[in-house]
């Protein structure tokens, strides 16, 4: 799976976001120009030391993402108004999760070239959800509805490095209050 980051703004968004598809494995592609520079302080803080576990793409425009690692995936775009429920939406293992830029989401031509669009329901009391909190709540219902996130592999990745504190064992669960 992956997501991509059309023309982000915000630095310590992008470094969340690489912090879940290291954990996740899920691939990062960030779409020129950027807002920041991939030497940002803020963006290496936000990923904290994850970040040789990232793999990163970064493409000159969205074009030349889809023929390249893009080729074959599914383009299903992000809304904060538009499109399907994310929850009922039939993702795919070939996905590539498109989100815009912070201030202002994904111009028309981009979302043209999306084949979906999904949005996460919300509260009408806030405008839209920040990009590292969607990117995370569409990664993990694309992922569940996939089953990705009962494949081996990820689990396996998981124990060898990404969070070394987890054994791919589910915790054994007590009796409530202990």
């Amino acid at each position: 799976m992956h997501i991509v980051l059309f023309e982000p703004e915000i630095p310590p968004n992008t470094g969340n976001i690489a912090r879940l598809c290291a954990g996740m494995g899920a691939e990062l592609h960030l779409i020129q120009p950027l807002g920041f520079s991939l030497e940002d302080r803020y963006l290496k803080r936000a990923g904290l030391d994850y970040w040789p576990h990232v793999c990163l793409g970064v493409w000159p425009d969205l074009c030349a993402y889809m023929a390249g690692a893009g080729a074959g995936k599914r383009l299903v775009a992000g809304s904060s108004r538009k499109g399907f429920a994310a929850h009922r939406f039939a993702f795919t293992r070939q996905d590539a999760l498109l989100l815009g830029p912070e201030t202002r989401g994904l111009p028309e031509q981009a979302l043209n070239l999306a084949c979906a669009c999904v949005r996460i329901p919300v509260s009408d009391k806030v405008r839209s959800l920040n990009l590292s909190t969607a990117a995370g709540i569409l990664l993990a219902l694309a992922m569940a509805s996939t089953g990705e996130l009962d494949d081996s592999s990820l689990a396996r990745g998981l124990e060898n490095g990404v969070d070394a504190g987890l054994s791919g064992d589910p915790p054994s669960r007590g009796k409530a209050g202990q």
